[in-house]
Protein backbone atom coordinates (compact mmCIF):
# COMPACT_ATOMS: atom_id res chain seq x y z
CA UNK A 1 0.00 0.00 0.00
CA UNK A 2 1.34 3.42 -0.90
CA UNK A 3 2.13 5.71 2.06
CA UNK A 4 -0.50 8.33 1.20
CA UNK A 5 -3.24 5.74 0.88
CA UNK A 6 -2.28 4.52 4.31
CA UNK A 7 -2.62 8.07 5.63
CA UNK A 8 -6.04 8.45 3.98
CA UNK A 9 -7.23 5.15 5.39
CA UNK A 10 -5.72 5.88 8.80
CA UNK A 11 -7.13 9.41 9.08
CA UNK A 12 -10.47 8.30 10.52
CA UNK A 13 -8.68 6.22 13.15
CA UNK A 14 -6.16 8.93 13.97
CA UNK A 15 -8.72 11.70 14.18
CA UNK A 16 -11.73 9.97 15.60
CA UNK A 17 -10.24 7.49 18.06
CA UNK A 18 -10.32 10.14 20.76
CA UNK A 19 -13.14 12.61 21.19
CA UNK A 20 -12.34 16.26 20.53
CA UNK A 21 -10.97 18.04 23.53
CA UNK A 22 -10.43 21.60 24.49
CA UNK A 23 -7.16 22.95 25.79
CA UNK A 24 -7.22 24.90 29.04
CA UNK A 25 -7.97 28.06 27.06
CA UNK A 26 -11.00 26.30 25.58
CA UNK A 27 -10.01 26.18 21.89
CA UNK A 28 -11.02 22.93 20.23
CA UNK A 29 -8.11 20.67 19.20
CA UNK A 30 -5.52 23.02 20.68
CA UNK A 31 -4.16 20.05 22.62
CA UNK A 32 -3.12 18.45 19.30
CA UNK A 33 -1.00 21.41 18.20
CA UNK A 34 2.66 20.61 18.93
CA UNK A 35 3.65 22.09 22.29
CA UNK A 36 6.62 24.17 21.06
CA UNK A 37 4.32 26.50 19.11
CA UNK A 38 0.89 25.80 20.64
CA UNK A 39 0.37 29.08 22.51
CA UNK A 40 1.40 31.29 19.59
CA UNK A 41 -0.61 29.17 17.14
CA UNK A 42 -3.79 29.31 19.22
CA UNK A 43 -3.44 33.07 19.73
CA UNK A 44 -2.93 33.65 16.01
CA UNK A 45 -5.84 31.40 14.99
CA UNK A 46 -8.10 33.32 17.37
CA UNK A 47 -7.03 36.66 15.86
CA UNK A 48 -7.42 35.40 12.30
CA UNK A 49 -10.89 34.02 13.03
CA UNK A 50 -11.99 37.44 14.28
CA UNK A 51 -10.85 39.11 11.08
CA UNK A 52 -12.49 36.42 8.94
CA UNK A 53 -15.71 36.60 10.97
CA UNK A 54 -15.70 32.88 11.81
CA UNK A 55 -15.31 30.89 15.00
CA UNK A 56 -11.70 29.90 15.71
CA UNK A 57 -12.92 26.33 16.31
CA UNK A 58 -14.04 26.17 12.68
CA UNK A 59 -10.51 26.89 11.49
CA UNK A 60 -9.13 24.35 13.96
CA UNK A 61 -11.48 21.65 12.64
CA UNK A 62 -10.41 22.36 9.05
CA UNK A 63 -6.71 22.27 9.90
CA UNK A 64 -7.11 19.17 12.05
CA UNK A 65 -8.78 17.35 9.16
CA UNK A 66 -6.33 18.56 6.51
CA UNK A 67 -3.23 17.66 8.55
CA UNK A 68 -4.55 14.32 9.85
CA UNK A 69 -4.54 15.82 13.33
CA UNK A 70 -0.88 16.88 13.31
CA UNK A 71 -1.15 20.64 12.73
CA UNK A 72 2.15 20.45 10.83
CA UNK A 73 2.85 23.03 8.13
CA UNK A 74 5.07 20.68 6.15
CA UNK A 75 2.65 17.75 5.81
CA UNK A 76 2.44 16.89 2.11
CA UNK A 77 0.16 14.82 -0.08
CA UNK A 78 2.55 12.87 -2.35
CA UNK A 79 -0.07 12.50 -5.10
CA UNK A 80 -1.62 15.94 -5.41
CA UNK A 81 1.38 17.86 -4.09
CA UNK A 82 -0.88 19.72 -1.63
CA UNK A 83 0.95 20.93 1.45
CA UNK A 84 0.42 22.43 4.84
CA UNK A 85 -2.23 23.38 7.31
CA UNK A 86 -5.02 23.58 4.74
CA UNK A 87 -3.34 21.47 2.06
CA UNK A 88 -2.55 24.33 -0.29
CA UNK A 89 -2.43 23.32 -3.97
CA UNK A 90 -0.73 25.08 -6.85
CA UNK A 91 -4.17 25.80 -8.33
CA UNK A 92 -5.63 27.06 -5.07
CA UNK A 93 -2.83 29.53 -4.37
CA UNK A 94 -2.50 31.15 -7.80
CA UNK A 95 -3.83 34.45 -6.43
CA UNK A 96 -1.55 34.41 -3.37
CA UNK A 97 1.78 35.18 -5.03
CA UNK A 98 3.62 32.28 -3.43
CA UNK A 99 4.39 28.65 -4.21
CA UNK A 100 3.60 25.32 -2.62
CA UNK A 101 7.34 24.83 -2.12
CA UNK A 102 7.68 28.08 -0.17
CA UNK A 103 4.63 27.25 1.94
CA UNK A 104 6.01 23.80 2.75
CA UNK A 105 9.24 25.32 4.08
CA UNK A 106 7.42 27.64 6.50
CA UNK A 107 6.76 26.86 10.10
CA UNK A 108 3.15 26.67 11.26
CA UNK A 109 3.06 30.22 12.62
CA UNK A 110 4.41 31.68 9.36
CA UNK A 111 1.99 29.59 7.34
CA UNK A 112 -1.02 30.86 9.30
CA UNK A 113 -0.48 34.23 7.58
CA UNK A 114 -1.08 32.46 4.27
CA UNK A 115 -4.07 30.58 5.67
CA UNK A 116 -5.63 33.95 6.43
CA UNK A 117 -4.75 35.29 2.99
CA UNK A 118 -6.35 32.25 1.42
CA UNK A 119 -9.59 32.70 3.38
CA UNK A 120 -9.70 36.53 3.21
CA UNK A 121 -11.85 36.83 0.03
CA UNK A 122 -14.54 34.78 1.78
CA UNK A 123 -14.61 36.77 5.04
CA UNK A 124 -18.19 37.27 6.18
CA UNK A 125 -19.48 34.59 3.76
CA UNK A 126 -18.70 31.51 5.86
CA UNK A 127 -21.56 30.75 8.23
CA UNK A 128 -20.54 27.32 9.50
CA UNK A 129 -17.57 25.01 9.90
CA UNK A 130 -18.77 23.31 6.72
CA UNK A 131 -18.55 26.56 4.77
CA UNK A 132 -14.97 26.98 6.00
CA UNK A 133 -14.12 23.51 4.77
CA UNK A 134 -15.81 24.00 1.39
CA UNK A 135 -13.69 27.14 0.90
CA UNK A 136 -10.61 24.91 1.27
CA UNK A 137 -11.92 21.89 -0.62
CA UNK A 138 -13.86 23.45 -3.50
CA UNK A 139 -14.39 27.21 -3.00
CA UNK A 140 -16.50 27.68 -6.14
CA UNK A 141 -19.22 25.70 -4.35
CA UNK A 142 -19.52 27.88 -1.23
CA UNK A 143 -23.21 28.38 -0.46
CA UNK A 144 -24.44 25.57 -2.72
CA UNK A 145 -26.96 22.95 -1.49
CA UNK A 146 -25.94 19.61 -0.03
CA UNK A 147 -26.92 17.71 -3.20
CA UNK A 148 -24.39 19.73 -5.26
CA UNK A 149 -21.91 17.41 -6.98
CA UNK A 150 -18.31 18.57 -6.59
CA UNK A 151 -16.42 15.78 -8.37
CA UNK A 152 -17.41 12.71 -10.36
CA UNK A 153 -15.55 9.48 -11.01
CA UNK A 154 -16.66 9.82 -14.64
CA UNK A 155 -16.24 13.61 -14.73
CA UNK A 156 -16.08 15.48 -18.03
CA UNK A 157 -12.43 16.47 -17.67
CA UNK A 158 -9.27 14.70 -16.60
CA UNK A 159 -8.88 17.23 -13.78
CA UNK A 160 -12.38 16.48 -12.48
CA UNK A 161 -11.71 12.72 -12.55
CA UNK A 162 -8.32 13.20 -10.85
CA UNK A 163 -9.89 15.33 -8.10
CA UNK A 164 -12.42 12.57 -7.53
CA UNK A 165 -9.67 9.93 -7.31
CA UNK A 166 -7.61 12.00 -4.84
CA UNK A 167 -10.66 12.42 -2.61
CA UNK A 168 -12.56 9.22 -3.20
CA UNK A 169 -12.58 8.36 0.51
CA UNK A 170 -15.18 11.12 0.87
CA UNK A 171 -17.56 9.16 -1.37
CA UNK A 172 -18.82 7.00 1.47
CA UNK A 173 -21.84 5.60 -0.41
CA UNK A 174 -19.58 4.72 -3.40
CA UNK A 175 -21.91 6.20 -6.01
CA UNK A 176 -19.07 7.78 -7.98
CA UNK A 177 -20.00 11.27 -6.81
CA UNK A 178 -18.59 13.54 -4.16
CA UNK A 179 -21.30 15.93 -3.03
CA UNK A 180 -21.34 18.67 -0.45
CA UNK A 181 -23.33 16.27 1.76
CA UNK A 182 -20.51 13.69 1.47
CA UNK A 183 -17.95 16.27 2.52
CA UNK A 184 -20.09 17.44 5.42
CA UNK A 185 -20.55 13.89 6.69
CA UNK A 186 -16.77 13.43 6.95
CA UNK A 187 -16.19 16.80 8.62
CA UNK A 188 -19.12 16.28 10.99
CA UNK A 189 -17.13 13.52 12.67
CA UNK A 190 -14.71 16.19 13.93
CA UNK A 191 -17.38 18.66 15.02
CA UNK A 192 -18.73 18.46 18.54
CA UNK A 193 -22.34 19.55 18.97
CA UNK A 194 -21.20 22.61 20.93
CA UNK A 195 -19.82 24.52 17.90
Amino acid sequence: MKPFLFVLLAVPTLLFAHPPTNAPNGLLYADRVPAPYRAAFVAQVTEIAGRLQVKPEWLMVVMCFETAGTFRANIKNPYSGAVGLIQFTKYGIRRLDTTVGKLGRMDAIEQLVWVERYFAPYAGQMHSVYDCYIVVFAPAYLGKPDRQVLYRADGPTALDRRRYRYNKTLDTNRDGLITIADVKSQIRRLVPSTI
